[in-house]
């Protein structure tokens, strides 16, 4: 791997090597029965799989230049992938993963849809662009020595076997990118606030699998490992809160007496049912400021019953609004028919507790932006 503009080159070469793990970690979550993950085995990243063309070999490279005909990285990688040492049997893909785009002139970005002979016949067009004074030179440069060793002395069998096998994997996600990726990958079963954590134990047990002599990590260990994370850092059952069946004291009458909830109570002349409604309300908002487990869970839970009573209560409103008669005593008969009818259940609280749901009631009619109300107007 190479790229980084940091001074510090052996901090570029630890972000670097953190970027390659990142991709192998990538390829753990998708393998399959048989399937293993390999650093360092070939080059970079191996996909080992019990069918050879399910196998791949992935290079890994961050630059923040484009990808031209005769940049090193794609030329390197050629020469690494026909040396003698490598076995380009065992894989069915070859890989470049790049984070460089393709650049404007290059005739390679037609590459992963072109036939071996097609790639070949680019290959040769670039090189044929060298001049012979750049070609028998005392001292060619660097990138010139590997594209002849690519085009010119390797044997063209092993040569079209390896070029039919690779995939351009240009524009890939720079670091900061790929960690967003990889956290978006666990919604749904990781909770955002145990993310980092989850994903520091998954990458710290791959690194731990590094030994002297090779570095694998097969599906079985990877799978037991993310499920005991899982466990330890997914979704946890939300505590419900116990709630008690009091009347507010005089002094807590007192005190929350000009509530918007309570002065919805008093415009319908309902002094009577003050202390019970401002003990509902109580209890729900000293509920909502517990350190409960699943906090996040239970403030969801509230929201999504609130919504649902809204819709609920306006209907009831509504009809209340029809009816002939005293408005303050069909407004009375109406808070006495909301709060005291049994609660209807959601997912995640399925019995839910009168005094839990009356406190909601209240809560919601706190809420001035809503226009909620008791009185009904005919």
């Amino acid at each position: 791997m190479s790229g980084g503009k940091t001074k510090n080159s052996a901090l570029t070469t630890a972000l670097a090597f953190h970027y390659q793990v990142l991709i192998g970690l990538d390829k753990c979550f998708a393998l399959e029965e048989g399937q293993s993950v390999w650093f360092e085995k070939d080059g970079d990243v191996s996909l080992m799989s019990p069918d050879v063309l399910a196998s791949s070999q992935t290079e890994v490279k961050h630059y923040a230049d484009r990808l031209t005909d005769h940049h090193e990285n794609l030329w390197k990688t050629l020469k690494n992938w026909l040396a003698p040492e490598f076995d380009h049997t065992q894989y069915g893909v070859l890989v470049l993963h790049t984070t460089q785009a393709f650049g404007a002139t290059t005739r390679l970005k037609d590459w992963n849809t072109q036939t071996p002979e097609q790639r070949l016949a680019v290959l040769q067009d670039i090189f044929a662009e060298r001049t012979d004074e750049q070609l028998n030179a005392k001292k060619p440069s660097e990138i010139i020595k590997i594209q002849k060793a690519v085009v010119v002395d390797t044997a063209q069998e092993c040569l079209m076997h390896v070029l039919g096998k690779v995939v351009l994997h240009v524009e890939s996600a720079d670091l900061g990118t790929l960690k967003k990726i990889y956290f978006n990958k666990l919604s749904g079963y990781i909770p955002p606030s145990n993310r980092q954590a989850f994903s520091e134990g998954l990458i710290g047990f791959i690194y731990e699998q590094a030994n002297d002599t090779e570095w694998v990590i097969d599906k079985t260990s990877f799978d037991q490992k993310r499920e005991s994370l899982t466990a330890k850092w997914g979704p946890t059952l939300f505590t419900i809160p116990d709630f008690d069946v009091r009347d507010a004291t005089e002094d807590e009458v007192d005190t929350y007496i000009e509530e918007f909830f309570a002065q919805k109570i008093i415009e319908i002349e309902y002094d009577d049912v003050l202390p019970e409604a401002i003990g509902s309300w109580l209890e729900l908002r000293n509920a909502l400021i517990e350190e409960l487990n699943g906090y996040p869970q239970f403030r969801e839970v509230v929201s999504q019953y609130r919504e649902r009573w809204i819709k609920t209560f306006s209907a009831k409103y509504r009809s209340a609004c029809r009816k002939k008669g005293s408005p303050v005593a069909i407004s009375q008969d109406l808070f006495d028919q909301v709060t005291s009818e049994i609660p209807f259940g959601i997912e995640g609280y399925p019995n839910p507790d009168i005094v839990f749901r009356n406190g909601l009631i209240h809560d919601a009619m706190d809420d001035d932006e809503r226009n909620l109300k008791w009185r009904v107007e005919p």
